[in-house]
C-alpha cells in the first residue's frame, strides 16, 4: 500500500470480504453448484482452511462487532484506502454495508489485532 500511497493516486481495496469468507456465513459443509466459481475458489483445498482462519479471527472480535463490519472498517480505517468494491447480492447487504461507511474505523487496539491476522495468499489451483 504505501507505494500506491501518493497524492495523485487512490486505492481501491477490492473484495474485502475476501471471496464472501468474512460476510460469515462460510462453514465446512458449504457446497455450491458446479457452475458457480466458489464451487472451485472453496474446494477442498482452500474451504478447510478458510474457515479455520476466520473462526480465529472471530474470536479476537469484541462482542456485538459483526465480522463484516469490522473487516469492512478494517479496510476503510486504512489511511491509504479511498473506497472498497464489496460485493452485495441482497439488499440487506447493501443497507448493512454502507452503514458502515457511517462508523468511525476501528479502535486502534482493535486494527491492530485483526492485522496480525494479514496472510500473503500464495495462488493455487483454486484460485484462478
Amino acid at each position: 500500500m504505501p507505494r500506491a500511497a501518493k497524492p495523485t493516486s487512490g486505492v481501491i481495496a477490492r473484495v474485502p470480504l475476501d471471496e464472501g469468507s468474512l460476510a460469515a456465513a462460510l462453514t465446512l459443509d458449504a457446497r455450491f453448484p458446479d457452475d458457480d466459481w466458489r464451487s472451485k475458489h472453496f474446494g477442498p483445498e482452500n474451504l478447510a482452511p478458510t474457515v479455520e482462519r476466520v473462526e480465529r479471527i472471530k474470536a479476537d472480535l469484541p462482542p456485538g462487532l459483526p465480522l463484516p463490519e469490522a473487516a469492512l472498517r478494517f479496510i476503510l480505517g486504512s489511511p491509504d484506502v479511498a473506497t472498497t468494491i464489496v460485493g452485495m447480492p441482497r439488499i440487506s447487504h447493501v443497507e448493512e454495508n454502507c452503514a458502515v461507511s457511517e462508523k468511525r474505523a476501528l479502535p486502534p487496539r482493535i486494527q491492530g489485532t485483526l492485522r496480525r491476522h494479514r496472510r500473503d495468499r500464495t495462488p493455487g489451483l483454486w484460485s484462478d
